[in-house]
């Protein structure tokens, strides 16, 4: 039995450190790293037999994928490795989490814990540079692109890790209502990683998720909460970051850089306007990529993208199909969101909405990048099936708690989203009774 967990919780942190930091196929592992690590704890330790709960989002994600990828970019090696990424995680929550609330909630520690090495090794690269670039090759298994960096070959890359944790690590402290000093160590943490991180992008993500969070959860507070965090975060820069770390790397340095506007995004977006203006129908229905139509444009005419992952997906796909897809995929997701913010204050919620602020994070990093949910982005991906799977637990222990049906009131909605809760029977609501 010993043994047994102990094969599980490895596999568990190999399948998610694979997936985290975008590992699929090195120098180890000549197969899709996703199913060497995946498949044995799907195959083997498996919950007991549940139906297969996500047959609407594996054919969304299979359409646009295909469309985006096969077809469009022509990337017929990407869309197959995507499709293997995205079909594992499916397998994962399905199968292997299932109604199993604790293989859920240790999934999500483990995927924390992860990110949270890797922004301490992000930490680490700007004191011993050579070191912990030699360091990060060996745990990745591949060449380093950028430094300083955490667990990913570029800054852009790492990006979406750091964007998921600090939105999560901020969030958390207050939902789960710690101690004030553990409040404002995280919110301390939060900033001197987005410091050093070498993203501009996160700290947008973070002011906007923050922002949004501290508004809802305070209401008429959040006024002094906001004034507070602003004097914090000058305070912490002032007296502790900017005396103690790399003054040349650092996000501040970097806007300062002599290369800061070349990845402008707002102009990069302007002129991918400009492409979207002359294809409005999408780039698969004049049968062009992004090459035919950027080869006169001087801010691509290397092959540079927009970096904004929505408006690329448009530029391809046009409005009717690439809208069409975007709301189907977001919809579920978008629906559980907006039900507990407006129910943020309820423990019972605390873990949903945590996980829901994180893929807002890296939702929103995605305006300034390429990587998003369809691409398959390791941390994007699991967090929106973490949301979704969570609410499916929620749904299956409450359908085994027996209720009184004599009482007045009844309230089927724990997360502010609305189910068809069915007829009575006995002590029990059917329409509950099974994952899904």
């Amino acid at each position: 039995m010993l043994l047994r967990k102990f094969l599980i919780t490895g596999f568990m942190v190999a399948y998610i450190y694979t997936l985290s930091f975008g590992i699929f196929m090195t120098q180890i592992f000549r197969i899709p790293a996703p199913l060497v690590l995946c498949l044995p704890l799907v195959l083997f330790f498996r919950e007991a037999k549940s139906p297969f709960l996500y047959g609407k989002e594996a054919m969304l994600f299979f359409f646009a994928l295909f469309l985006y990828d096969y077809v469009g970019m022509a990337d017929h090696l990407g869309f197959f490795a995507s499709l293997i990424v995205v079909t594992c995680c499916i397998l994962y929550f399905n199968y292997f989490v299932g109604d199993n609330i604790f293989r859920f909630k240790l999934s999500m520690w483990i995927f924390y814990a992860l990110l949270f090495f890797s922004a301490i090794i992000m930490v680490l690269n700007h004191f011993l540079p050579a070191r912990i670039d030699q360091l990060r090759g060996t745990l990745l298994n591949d060449t380093i692109l950028q430094s300083p960096a955490g667990l990913a070959l570029t800054q852009f890359n790492y990006g979406y890790q750091l964007a998921a944790l600090v939105s999560f690590l901020f969030v958390i402290t207050q939902v789960f209502r710690l101690n004030i000093v553990l409040k404002v160590l995280a919110f301390i943490v939060c900033i001197i990683f987005i410091y050093l991180g070498m993203n501009r992008s996160v700290f947008v993500t973070f002011l906007s998720s923050a922002f949004l969070f501290v508004v809802f959860y305070y209401r008429y507070k959040s006024i002094f909460i906001i004034s507070a965090a602003v004097l914090i975060g000058f305070i912490s820069y002032s007296f502790i970051i900017k005396e103690n770390f790399d003054a040349k790397n650092n996000i501040l340095a970097k806007n300062e850089g002599k290369g800061a506007n070349y990845y402008n995004r707002v102009g990069m977006s302007e002129e991918n306007l400009k492409i979207y203006a002359d294809y409005p129908f999408g780039l698969i229905f004049y049968g062009k990529n992004w090459r035919d139509v950027t080869y006169r444009n001087s801010t691509f005419n290397t092959g540079l993208t927009s970096h904004n992952a929505y408006l690329m997906f448009f530029t391809y796909l046009g409005p009717f199909l690439g809208l069409g897809l975007l709301l189907f995929l977001y919809y579920r997701v978008g629906k559980i969101f907006f039900g507990v913010l407006f129910k943020i204050r309820r423990k019972e919620n605390a873990l949903l909405i945590g996980l829901c602020f994180s893929f807002l994070g890296v939702s929103i990093n995605a305006f300034s990048h390429n990587g998003w949910l369809v691409s398959a982005d390791g941390p994007t991906l699991f967090l929106y099936f973490s949301i979704l799977h969570l609410v499916k637990i929620q749904e299956f222990k409450r359908v085994q708690q027996p209720i009184d049906i004599t009482a007045e009131r009844y309230d089927p909605e724990p997360n502010g989203l609305r189910y068809d809760t069915g007829a009575a029977e006995g002590n029990y609501r059917l329409g509950y009774s099974k994952l899904g």
